[in-house]
């Protein structure tokens, strides 16, 4: 048997500190509410499940009491079927990456963190138990503490979009200060990539849309370029040391790698290593994504002088410990434009599906 380190009482807050084994803390955590994907295809796959089981904690594991969790764009992807490669075997499971809670119990191992302290994070990309739960489970350098000047509806929007952002800035591009970034889309993590930017001491340029130019230019971005009403090929000059590019269509990788200075890097969230993975199987569809991006890469070196990176987001405890310094001191921020209790799931997915919520969504337990 696995032991965690628990707390016993009526909730979190008036949890007394004495260790407890697994056998005390399911008095406590029998099972949770969760949102399952039991099969993929629509918002209305979607199911708010009762009494699912708590899982044991590994030694380096924590388990938090979800207070919000927010919807990302991979979420409703994932719904639809992509990543099916992976996790078509393991159906049903809990979707959901972002969560901002408290510490329910914590794994053997773990030193960072205490019952009942405020925190949030980011599982990984692939990982198989979400966060749309009461009771999320993450690995220690996926957390970190919550700044008290935040709600935890707004620390729950911040880390999958910050770490991804922060993942394309420092692994990939290695920015430094006094270099010019340009980045193509003023989503989530576009709007995170800026303010990083800004926050390293980058001169940042963005594309973006109507309304979200006043708020890209406040960020700190020295330039804010609508694309559906300005050319940004005339409106931005000079070169650039790296690309972001979110959106992802050839028109903006076209466009994104003729700004860069040789020696710079252009990065695109629309890597295809899942989605020719999920049409042709492991054995085809992994070396042929990895043939691609070679190709690209030998390519664009070539032709250009740049490096071309397919990025997404990791567990980094460096950058989410930065990420929550930035929080803290409120230099880093994702503003949410509608809450949905986690019982109106399928009605969150579903204003995400059809964009009646450009902005970020979060669900509250």
């Amino acid at each position: 048997m696995r032991v965690m380190r628990s707390y016993r009482g009526s909730s979190i807050a008036g949890l007394v500190s004495h260790p407890a084994s697994l056998s005390s803390l399911r008095s406590i955590f029998t099972g949770c509410r969760a949102v399952m994907l039991p099969r993929f295809g629509g918002p209305e796959v979607l199911e708010l499940r009762e009494n699912v089981p708590v899982p044991n904690l590994n030694p380096n594991e924590v388990l938090v009491r979800a207070r919000a969790v927010s919807v990302n764009p991979l979420d409703c992807r994932i719904r639809a079927g992509y990543g099916r490669s992976v996790l078509q075997p393991h159906l049903p499971v809990i979707i959901g990456r972002d969560i901002s809670g408290e510490v329910a119990a914590v794994g053997n191992s773990v030193k960072a963190f205490k019952v009942g302290q405020e925190v949030f994070g980011a599982l990984h990309p692939t990982a198989l138990r979400g966060t749309y739960t009461d009771y999320g489970i993450l690995s220690e350098e996926e957390l970190t503490e919550k700044p008290s000047s935040v709600s935890h509806v707004e620390a729950s929007a911040i880390p999958f979009a910050a770490l991804t952002a922060w993942r394309a800035l420092k692994s990939n591009a290695r920015i430094l200060e006094g270099q010019r970034l340009l980045v193509f889309g003023g989503g989530a993590v576009g709007f995170a990539a800026i303010q990083l930017g800004v926050a390293f001491g980058c001169h940042v340029t963005a594309s973006c849309v109507g309304q979200t130019k006043d708020r890209i230019l406040a960020a700190g971005a020295e330039q804010a370029v609508d694309y559906l009403t300005e050319d940004i090929e005339v409106a931005v000059k000079g070169k650039f040391d790296a690309v972001l590019d979110t959106i992802g269509r050839p028109e903006t990788e076209r466009i994104g790698i003729n700004f860069l200075r040789k020696g710079g890097n252009y990065m695109t969230l629309q890597g295809e290593a899942a989605s020719l993975t999920d049409r042709y199987g492991f054995l085809i569809g992994l070396p042929l994504a990895t043939s691609l991006l070679a190709k690209k890469k030998i390519q664009y070196q070539y032709s250009h002088g740049i490096d071309y990176w397919w990025t997404y987001m990791r567990a980094d405890p460096e950058g989410l410990a930065e990420i929550q310094r930035l929080v803290g001191a409120g230099k880093l921020k994702i503003p949410v434009e509608k809450t949905f209790p986690i019982t109106e799931v399928v009605a969150a997915h579903e204003a995400k599906e059809k964009k009646l919520v450009p902005g970020k969504v979060v669900l509250e337990l």
